[in-house]
C-alpha cells in the first residue's frame, strides 16, 4: 500500500469517507486502519511515529481513535509505543518550555487517551497533574511564587480538569485514592487564588453585565463545577467517543509504558520593589502569555439552545475552538471537521455562540477576522437549512443588544455583517429594522444600520445597495451620498476664475508628465507669489486627487509621481491638517477614498500620525463622534499604521540576531579551517614548506573574509533597524501622548461636571434611570420558534414601538469613552510602555474621572479615585 493511503486513513478516521466505505462505525474505522499500518510499521515506522503524532494534535477530536490506535499497535509492538511515548514526553516539555498553551493541552490530553488504552502507566499521569497542581499551588502563594501569573497556574489546573472527561472514569476505576488526592489539591488550590473579573474584556458594557461577573463563576471556577457534576453523573461523557471499550478484553492485555518526569517553565520572581506600574505591566505580560481561551457570549435564550450537559457543552466548545486553530488556513477543511464533530447531538446554536464569542473576543480575536466571516459563510453553505437561521438569529439577538455591545465588537460586527450579506446578495428582512428612522440620529441601532449599508456600497455598489432595502424604502435616508468627488475648481459656464485657471494649469503640466522640479519651480515662482497659502493648497491638492480619483490606482500614482509636491507646500504639521481637511472635503460623500487616501498620505510621509490626530480631534469630526465611523475609521488606520511600523521593526530585528548568531557560527568555522590549513607549513632544512595546496589556503582565506563581511553587515543592519527602532518609539510616545490628551480635552469640555460616577457603565447605567423607560419594553429579546424573528419586532415594514431614550449630548460622552477604553486596550502592550509618562502628563487628579476610568478598564488597571 502507498504511503498516502495509510496516511489517508489515519486523518479520515471516524469521517464519512469513501476511504472508508459506506461504513460509519468507529470500530469498523480503527479496524481497518489498524490492518494497515500493522503491515506498514515494518517499512514506515519513523513516518507513521511522526504523522500519528501530527494528526492527534492537529486533528484532536479524533484522539480518542488515535488513542485506541496506539493501544492495538502496543498489543504487536511495544518498542514503538514506548518510542511514541519518549517522543510525546519531549514534545510536551518543549510545549512547557516555550509556553505553547494549545500544544500542552492537547498532548495531555493524548496522554489521558493513552493511559485509556493501556499505553501509559495511569501513575504517569497523575505524576503530570500534581506537578502541574505543585506549580500552580506554589505561583499564587505570595510569599513563595508571584501570584501575578496567576493566569499561567489557572491554565494549568484547566489542563488537568479539561482531561477528565476523557478519563476520569478510567482514573477513578484504576487509581481512585490518586485521581481522589489530585481533586483536593485542585479545590484547595481554587481556594486561595483570586476570582478573576472580565473587567475591560466583557463583550457588553452595561451594570447587569458587570454585576454579573462579579457574582457569577470565573472560566475555571466554571469549569470545577462542570467536573463536579460529571462526578456526580459517573463521568458518563457524550461527546466524547469511547473507542477503546470496544476492544477492551484485546487491550487489556497490552504493557503500560512509564512516562518521564516533566518541569514546568520558571516564571518571573516577584519584583523586590513593587508598585503599581510594575504590577501592572507584569500582569498584563502574564495575561497575554496564558490568555483565557473563550469568554461566552450567551446570545440565545436557554430554550433556543441545545439541550445537553454542562461538561458536554464545555467539550464541544473545545472541538470547536480546535478546529478553527488548526485549520485556519483552509476555511473549507474547517467548516467540514466543525459539522462532522464525532458527537450524537446537534449543537448549531452552540457552534453559532462559539464561532461568534471568537470573533468579537477582546481585546483581539485569535485570527484576523476575515477568517470567521469565511468560515460562517462555509457553514451556511454546509448546513443550508439549519444554520443561516441560527446566524440570523444571532443577528438580531445581538442588534438587540447594540447599545450595550462594546464599541469594539460593534466595529467588528458591521464589518462582518456587511461582508456576511455581500456573499449572499445582499439579502436582508431590513423591513424589520425600518423604525430605527424613528429613532434619533445618534441611536446606536440607526448608526448600526446606516454603517452597515455604508460598507455594503464599498462591497458593492450604490443601487444595487438601494435595490436590497426596497422592502424598506425609507431605509435609502441612511444610504451614504451617492455622488463622487467634490471637485470644485472646474470651469463653469465657461467661464474660469483664478483657482480655476491655476488648476488646468497644473493639470495640462501633469498630462504633460512635466517633472516635479518643474512644477514645484511653477507654484514657488507664479502661484504663491500672488496667492494664500489657503488657496495655493487647495488648488494643488485638489486638482491632484481629481487627476487620482478614477481608481484607487491612479491615486496611488499621483501619490507617488507627485508627493514632493504636496510635501513641498505642506513640510510641517500645521500644513499637514490643512492637506488633511483638503482631503476631507474633496471626498466628502466617500468615507471609503477619504480613508484610503490619508492612509496612503501618511504611507508615503507626506502627512504625520500626530496630524491626523490633530484633525480627527477638530470641532468638524468631534461633533461626529456618536453619529458615525468615519473620523474613527482614519484615527484606527493612523493608529495601526504606527503600530505595524513598530511591531515590524521588531521582527526584523529578532530575525537579524539569530542570523548573527548563525553568522557567527560561521566566520568561527571559517577561521578554523584556515587555521587548520596554515598550520600544515613547515620548515625543513630551515626553508618553508607548503604542506597544504597555497590555493587552497587562498580559497578558505577568502572565505573566511567573505563570512566576516557577512556578519559584520548583518551587525550593521541590527543596529540601523535599532536606530529607527528607537525613533518609532519615540513617535509611538508622542501619539499616544497627543491622542489621550486630545481624549482628555474633549472629554474635559462634555462630560457633566459632578456626576458621581466612577465608571462608563455606571454612567450610562444612570442616564438610562434618568430617562422615562417604556415600562413594557421587554427587558430580553424573545425569539418565536419557526423564523427567529423577535417577538416584537415588525415584520412588515410597520413601525416598531421602540425609543432611544439617551440624549444627544450623554451619547457622545458614551460614544467617546467607549473609544477610550477600546484603543487603551488594543494598543495596551505599547501604552504600558509609555505609562509613567502618561500618568505624569495626562492621566492627573485634573482628568476627568470618567476619562481615567475608561483608560484603566482598557488597561485592566485598577483605577484609585481621587
Amino acid at each position: 500500500m502507498s504511503s498516502s493511503s495509510w496516511r489517508t486513513l489515519l486523518l479520515r478516521i471516524g469521517d464519512k469517507s469513501p476511504e472508508y466505505g459506506p461504513s460509519s462505525d468507529f470500530k469498523d474505522h480503527i479496524e481497518t486502519c489498524f490492518g494497515v499500518l500493522r503491515r506498514e510499521l515494518e517499512h514506515s515506522e519513523t513516518e507513521i511515529l511522526e504523522f500519528l503524532l501530527t494528526c492527534a494534535e492537529q486533528l484532536p477530536h479524533k484522539i480518542p481513535f488515535y488513542g485506541t490506535l496506539i493501544g492495538l499497535i502496543n498489543l504487536e509492538n511495544e518498542d514503538f509505543v514506548k518510542k511514541l511515548v519518549d517522543k510525546t514526553q519531549s514534545k510536551f516539555q518543549d510545549a512547557l518550555d516555550t509556553g505553547n498553551c494549545n500544544g500542552i493541552r492537547i498532548l495531555l490530553r493524548l496522554m489521558t487517551v493513552m493511559m485509556c488504552s493501556k499505553a501509559l502507566q495511569p501513575s504517569s499521569l497523575v505524576d503530570v497533574f500534581e506537578t502541574f497542581l505543585s506549580s500552580a499551588a506554589t505561583t499564587v502563594d505570595e510569599e513563595k511564587g508571584n501570584p501575578l501569573w496567576q493566569p499561567c497556574a489557572d491554565f494549568y489546573i484547566a489542563c488537568i480538569l479539561s482531561c477528565l472527561p476523557w478519563g476520569g472514569a478510567e482514573l477513578v476505576e484504576q487509581i481512585p485514592e490518586d485521581i481522589e488526592r489530585v481533586m483536593v489539591g485542585i479545590e484547595a488550590y481554587l481556594s486561595i487564588r483570586k476570582h478573576t473579573s472580565d473587567n475591560g474584556l466583557s463583550f457588553f458594557e452595561n451594570v447587569d453585565e458587570i454585576e454579573r461577573d462579579l457574582n457569577n463563576k470565573d472560566f475555571l471556577e466554571d469549569l470545577w463545577d462542570r467536573v463536579q457534576v460529571l462526578s456526580s453523573n459517573g463521568w458518563k461523557v457524550e461527546s466524547v467517543p469511547r473507542p477503546h471499550l470496544s476492544f477492551e478484553a484485546q487491550l487489556v492485555a497490552g504493557k503500560s509504558h512509564e512516562f518521564g518526569t516533566i518541569n514546568c517553565s520558571n516564571l518571573p520572581t516577584m519584583s523586590s520593589v513593587p508598585s503599581d506600574v510594575s504590577f501592572g505591566k507584569e500582569k498584563h505580560e502574564a495575561e497575554l502569555k496564558y490568555p483565557q481561551r473563550i469568554r461566552r457570549l450567551n446570545i440565545f435564550p436557554s430554550s433556543k439552545m441545545e439541550d445537553m450537559q454542562p461538561i458536554d457543552r464545555f467539550v464541544v466548545e473545545e472541538y470547536l475552538l480546535d478546529v478553527l486553530f488548526y485549520f485556519n488556513g483552509s476555511r473549507k477543511e474547517c467548516a467540514s471537521f466543525m459539522v462532522g464533530l464525532p458527537v450524537t447531538f446537534r449543537y448549531e446554536y452552540l457552534m453559532a455562540e462559539t464561532i461568534f464569542s471568537q470573533l468579537l473576543m477582546l481585546p483581539q480575536p485569535p485570527f484576523k477576522p476575515v477568517y470567521y466571516t469565511l468560515v460562517i459563510i462555509d457553514l451556511c453553505k454546509a448546513l443550508p437549512g439549519a444554520f443561516p437561521a441560527v446566524v440570523a438569529g444571532a443577528v438580531r439577538a445581538l442588534f438587540e443588544k447594540i447599545a450595550d455591545l462594546d464599541m469594539e465588537c460593534r466595529t467588528r460586527l458591521i464589518l462582518w455583517f456587511s461582508h456576511h450579506l455581500s456573499n449572499f446578495q445582499f439579502i436582508w428582512p431590513w423591513e424589520e429594522w425600518a423604525y430605527v428612522l424613528d429613532l434619533p440620529r445618534w441611536a446606536p441601532q440607526r448608526v448600526f444600520v446606516q454603517e452597515v449599508l455604508e460598507r455594503e456600497v464599498r462591497l458593492s455598489y450604490w443601487d444595487k445597495v438601494k435595490q436590497s432595502i426596497e422592502n424598506a424604502p425609507g431605509l435609502e435616508e441612511l444610504l451614504p451620498p451617492k455622488g463622487g468627488p467634490n471637485f470644485n475648481l472646474g470651469a463653469e459656464n465657461g467661464k474660469e476664475n483664478n483657482e480655476q485657471l491655476l488648476s488646468g494649469q497644473l493639470n495640462e503640466m501633469v498630462k504633460g508628465k512635466a517633472p516635479v522640479r518643474e512644477i514645484i519651480s511653477w507654484i514657488e515662482e507664479s502661484v504663491f507669489p500672488n496667492n494664500s497659502l489657503e488657496v495655493t493648497l487647495r488648488v494643488v491638492v485638489q486638482t491632484l486627487l481629481n487627476i487620482g480619483s478614477k481608481s484607487f490606482t491612479h491615486l496611488i500614482t499621483v501619490l507617488e509621481r507627485y508627493g514632493q509636491v504636496i510635501s513641498k507646500i505642506c513640510p510641517d504639521e500645521d500644513k499637514q491638517i490643512m492637506l488633511i481637511a483638503e482631503v476631507g472635503s474633496f471626498w466628502k460623500s466617500n468615507t471609503q477614498m477619504t480613508a484610503i487616501a490619508i492612509d496612503r498620505m501618511m504611507g508615503y510621509r507626506l502627512v504625520s500620525n500626530l496630524a491626523i490626530v490633530r484633525w480627527v480631534f477638530s470641532e468638524e469630526n468631534v461633533e461626529q463622534f456618536h453619529m458615525s465611523d468615519r473620523p474613527w475609521e482614519v484615527l484606527r488606520n493612523a493608529v495601526s499604521k504606527t503600530y505595524n511600523r513598530i511591531s515590524d521593526l521588531r521582527k526584523e530585528i529578532l530575525s537579524l540576531k539569530r542570523n548573527i548568531s548563525s553568522a557567527e557560527v560561521a566566520v568561527n568555522e571559517a577561521k578554523a579551517e584556515v587555521d587548520a590549513a596554515a598550520s600544515k607549513l613547515a620548515l625543513v632544512d630551515g626553508e618553508p614548506v607548503i604542506g597544504e595546496n597555497p590555493a587552497m589556503l587562498n580559497r578558505l582565506k577568502s572565505h573566511a573574509e567573505k563570512a566576516q563581511e557577512e556578519l559584520v553587515s548583518i551587525q550593521e543592519s541590527v543596529e540601523a533597524k535599532e536606530a529607527l527602532l528607537g525613533r518609532a518609539t519615540d513617535e509611538n510616545e508622542a501619539l499616544f501622548l497627543l491622542l489621550f490628551k486630545s481624549f482628555s480635552n474633549v472629554l474635559t469640555d462634555r462630560l457633566p461636571k459632578g456626576s458621581g460616577a466612577r465608571s462608563l457603565r455606571e454612567w450610562k447605567s444612570a442616564q438610562v434611570e434618568d430617562m422615562a423607560v417604556d415600562p413594557e419594553e421587554p427587558s430580553t429579546m424573545e425569539l418565536d420558534n419557526e423564523n427567529q424573528i423577535p417577538q416584537n419586532s415588525q415584520s412588515n415594514g410597520g413601525k416598531k414601538n421602540v425609543a432611544y431614550n439617551v440624549g444627544e449630548k450623554e451619547q457622545w460622552c458614551i460614544t467617546t469613552l467607549s473609544y477610550v477604553k477600546a484603543f487603551s486596550r488594543q494598543y495596551a502592550s505599547e501604552i504600558w510602555a509609555h505609562i509613567e509618562k502618561l500618568d505624569a502628563e495626562v492621566l492627573t487628579e485634573d482628568a476627568p474621572p470618567l476619562f481615567r476610568s475608561a483608560v484603566g478598564f482598557g488597561l485592566r488597571r485598577p483605577v484609585n479615585e481621587a
